[in-house]
């Protein structure tokens, strides 16, 4: 409570001084703690989805190629889906 406890209650209002900033404080380290919790879960979460991504592509490079390959699809019709997409 600051100056009025203090001089009224000398030490002991003192003391109860610090053991409020000392609750403040720790307040704050368990906020901070927290947000660091979420910022983690999140960077993770990110990566995994970087991760599936990645393997996604390399999937439909390989339907793709696949494709070609059979005869299925030629490299005009996968480049003007592509420009088709790209557009959107």
């Amino acid at each position: 409570m600051g100056w009025g406890r203090m001089l009224l209650m000398g030490n002991v209002g003192q003391q109860l001084d610090i053991g409020d900033l000392n609750n403040a404080v720790d307040e704050m380290r368990n906020s901070v703690q927290q947000n660091q919790s979420v910022d983690e879960e999140q960077e993770q979460s990110i990566e995994s989805l970087r991760k599936e991504n990645h393997e996604m592509k390399l999937y439909m490079a390989t339907l793709l190629r696949m494709l070609v390959a059979k005869g299925i699809l030629n490299q005009e019709e996968i480049d003007t889906t592509v420009q088709a997409v790209e557009k959107t």
